[in-house]
């Protein structure tokens, strides 16, 4: 049972979605009219998948793309990175007041998911220059999958370690069977886990469904990491929340831009740490239903294409194959919105009932 003290941190700490709100509609627009001044779209729209393959059906429906600015993601990063700054500036200057209650960065919980962050936040910005300047041997520019691949693993790499060497950390939570100590195998579990949360980057495809679903996935794992008593990390995810309604704001149609990778890297490599953090990382899939129906489907499609030479879906991601049936895409987005809180609802439920929070 929570005491009255730790309803009353809660609630402080719930302040930091309207906090992380304010600061996206802010910068939000200045954001969008300096990436439309230097006309940061892709200067070709997408015609061919990663196979060669051509995509008729995807190019159709992302025609909107080419004048619609990409990095809209930047606010994800960056604003976080700020409002971090000035409240642990504020807690040394006042550390009895209430901006020391809501100052989320400490060393056990937050330095590692606001690391991921920014340096995720930093390649898919990197990534985003490249498709805007055509640079790269993809058609239209774009690093290679090689090199993504390599720095999320780099990533991937020091965030193990230090949740090894530094947290001496290397258990993970089963849900109704406990702890499980893996020892050193929980250095390569954590790579794979982040490799496979950062393929399911392809969500960002539709006004307003990436935010949407990111919104919901990390107010889920918030809950946990409130009930946990883990409210440094509930802070930081709520602030993320926060600055994604704000996102979501500006990015329902007509979009003032998209998040891109700068925005889907950042969020996808920080969501693998907030799940270890939280002891949710078996949960992680669940919560996280839309990503995995969002990257499974293009991996199934891809495979389908490879050996069988047919195609499962119409189009992939699914979000694509729903709007080659028919679907307008406010109603895609609005319905996957639906399956996503419905999935943090059970996970967070689950998580309760196993005994992940005690």
């Amino acid at each position: 049972m929570l005491s009255s003290s730790h309803l009353a941190y809660a609630a402080g700490m719930a302040s930091l979605v309207v906090i992380g709100w304010v600061g996206g509609m802010v910068i939000a627009p200045y954001m969008g009219a300096l990436l439309q001044k230097f006309r940061f779209w892709k200067p070709k729209k997408r015609t061919f998948a990663s196979d060669g393959a051509s995509m008729p059906i995807v190019a159709s429906q992302t025609e909107s793309e080419i004048n619609t600015p990409r990095a809209g993601g930047l606010i994800i990063w960056i604003i976080p990175c700020i409002i971090a700054s000035i409240l642990w500036l504020g807690a040394q200057i006042m550390p009895h007041g209430f901006i020391a209650r809501l100052n989320f960065v400490t060393r056990g919980q937050t330095w590692l998911p606001l690391f991921t962050l920014c340096v995720g936040g930093i390649i898919g910005f990197i990534d985003d220059w490249t498709v805007v300047k055509g640079m790269g041997k993809y058609i239209g520019g774009g690093l290679t999958a090689r090199v993504r691949i390599s720095l999320v693993i780099v990533m991937a790499a020091i965030g193990a370690w230090w949740f090894y060497e530094k947290l001496e950390w290397s258990s993970i939570y089963i849900p109704f069977f406990g702890l499980w100590d893996m020892g050193w195998l929980f250095v390569p579990f954590f790579i794979i886990v982040m490799l496979s949360t950062f393929s399911s980057g392809v969500v960002d495809g539709v006004d307003g469904l990436s935010g949407g679903v990111f919104a919901t996935i990390f107010t889920s794992f918030a809950a946990l990491a409130i009930v946990r008593g883990q409210y440094q990390l509930a802070g930081l995810c709520l602030v993320i929340v926060g600055v994604l309604l704000a996102y979501l704001w500006w990015n329902v149609p007509p979009a003032l831009f998209y998040m891109g990778e700068t925005g889907i890297l950042a969020l996808t490599t920080t969501l693998t740490v907030v799940a270890f953090l939280t002891q949710g990382v078996f949960l992680l899939p669940l919560i996280g239903s839309v990503l995995v129906m969002e990257a499974g489907s293009s991996i199934i499609q891809l495979l389908s294409k490879k050996f069988r030479g047919k195609k499962v879906f119409l189009a992939a991601p699914i979000h694509h194959h729903f709007q080659a049936l028919g679907w307008p895409a406010p109603q895609v987005t609005m319905r996957l919105w639906v399956i996503s809180g419905l999935s943090g609802l059970v996970g967070v439920g689950i998580a309760i009932w196993s005994g992940i929070i005690q």
